[in-house]
């Protein structure tokens, strides 16, 4: 069966860091793109980041460039997106989700459960 699973989330102060990991069962990562997504309350949801299959590229939302960090354990069938100086408007709950074909997309067959990010003195 494939599934996704979220975890890393919690509480964090301005200016700290988190690492979510997002672990795949029922398929090989490798051959996927993984993407990261991010949704708070009253909001839609968007795209934060993603890594194409192969390592043949990245993408990183506006918003988190130079602070956000995507990469690959291919042993460990997991994909990990390191948070670093983090700010309050990072608070939402945070998805993974598998992209056929093994490119980047908006259109995504698989997603994780989520885990909850907030950001607040």
């Amino acid at each position: 069966q494939v599934q996704l699973v979220e975890s890393g989330g919690g509480l964090v102060q301005p200016g700290g860091s988190l690492r979510l990991s997002c672990a795949a069962s029922g398929f090989t990562l490798e051959y996927y793109a993984i993407g990261w997504f991010r949704q708070a309350p009253g909001k839609e949801r968007e795209g934060v980041s993603c890594i194409s299959s192969y390592g043949r590229g990245t993408y990183f939302a506006d918003s988190v460039k130079g602070r956000f960090t995507i990469s690959r354990d291919n042993a460990k069938n997991t994909v990990y997106l390191q948070m670093n100086s983090l700010k309050p408007e990072d608070t939402a709950v945070y998805y993974c989700a598998r992209s056929p074909g093994g490119f980047c997309s908006s259109n995504n067959d698989y997603w994780g459960q989520g885990t909850q990010v907030t950001v607040s003195s």
